[in-house]
């Protein structure tokens, strides 16, 4: 079965639902368990040329903490599971490729994320990594949903 599990997230309160799910999952097949948060290069969202350079420390000071804070979340999820979670933050402009570069360094074999269903045009202008991640991986992928 599965011997290293990635978990992706991103923050919000569903994607902790789902970082729960895959820690018992972990748990349940005694694995590994590893925790990532993604987020954007300051040259992914800078909007013109006239802020590239400008508030990029503290830009990353902010992504830096904010990524802590929800890192720890699934720290302490995992602590009162009894499941060993290495968390890892990267920033990379493209969220799906850095999860799916970081599941190869480490050796998972098997990805666990989040989706909120979206559907249409929010789907279409807000784009979704979960999909990016199926359609790109050669690993499995879990999406956790709820109804």
């Amino acid at each position: 079965m599965y011997r290293h599990v990635l978990i992706g997230i991103d923050g919000s309160a569903f994607a902790l639902k789902a970082a729960l799910h895959g820690l018992n999952l972990a748990k349940s097949i005694s694995a590994m368990a590893s925790a990532i948060i993604v987020t954007p290069t300051w040259e992914a969202i800078a909007l013109s040329e006239i802020a590239q350079g400008h508030f990029q420390d503290e830009y990353d000071a902010r992504t830096k903490e904010y990524a802590e804070s929800c890192l720890g979340k699934v720290r302490a999820i995992a602590m009162e599971r009894q499941v060993v979670c290495e968390t890892i933050h990267v920033t990379a402009a493209r969220p799906f490729e850095a999860i799916l570069s970081t599941a190869a360094q480490n050796a998972c074999d098997l990805i666990v994320v989040g989706s909120h269903g979206r559907r249409g045009l929010e789907r279409l202008l807000l784009g979704s990594e979960t999909v990016k991640l199926l359609t790109h991986s050669k690993i499995p992928v879990l999406v956790y949903r709820e109804k």
